[in-house]
């Protein structure tokens, strides 16, 4: 299984959005492989806002993250500021994992994300790109992770590709994992089974908000 997640609308450079809609023209299944239509958002404000319309959420994507990335209009520059926003966009019902939360440059409390992620049933990331791209993380990522088998949370473990030649290089994200004591059943992406059991639940849940609303 592999998941399309390119970045959200605010991201400069990122694509237009009928790139996100249009991706319902993308095979199931590739070569054996099947596709997850996804976004990586932007976490856009203190109150958990992404930039992506509901509409899109809910009717075009399998899976969304969601994270902070510079140059997108985010005004956080405090640990609260920044654990507020993160925490808010945990209880989004559409969000499924929150993307590199060990950034250094966006500090969180740990463990307030933590147990937001766990009492939302969310997963956090822990992806091999950041520890070539994001210089700082490290330390982080390793707080996060002994949080995560504290508190028995999923992690999702990924190569958070750019291009094509990286897909599938965890190496460094996996190593982390083990050296914390994550346990297999801690990680979403463990297998394929895991990750649609994870959207059924999550996608049933919005449903249900919805109805609600």
């Amino acid at each position: 299984m592999v998941a399309i997640t390119d970045h959200g609308l605010q991201m400069p450079g990122a694509p237009h959005l009928y790139h996100f809609t249009n991706l319902v023209s993308l095979p199931r299944v590739m070569q054996g492989v099947e596709v997850l239509r996804g976004v990586e958002a932007n976490i856009m404000d203190h109150e958990g806002s992404i930039d992506m319309p509901e509409r899109v959420l809910s009717e075009h994507l399998d899976i969304v993250l969601a994270g902070f990335h510079e140059f997108t209009g985010y005004t956080g520059s405090t640990a609260g500021e920044n654990t507020r926003a993160m925490v808010a966009a945990i209880k989004n019902p559409y969000v499924h994992i929150i993307t590199h939360p060990g950034n250094p440059k966006f500090p969180v409390n740990v463990e307030e994300v933590v147990l937001a992620a766990k009492h939302y049933n969310k997963a956090l990331e822990l992806n091999n790109s950041s520890f070539y791209v994001r210089p700082g993380s490290s330390p982080i990522c390793s707080q996060f992770a002994r949080m995560a088998k504290k508190h028995n949370i999923l992690v999702a473990i990924n190569s958070d590709a750019h291009i094509c030649y990286n897909v599938g290089e965890n190496a460094k994200a996996v190593d982390l994992a083990l050296k914390e004591g994550i346990r297999r059943r801690q990680i979403l992406n463990s297998s394929a089974q895991s990750i649609k059991e994870f959207l059924l639940y999550h996608k049933q849940h919005s449903q249900q908000l919805a109805q609600v609303h």
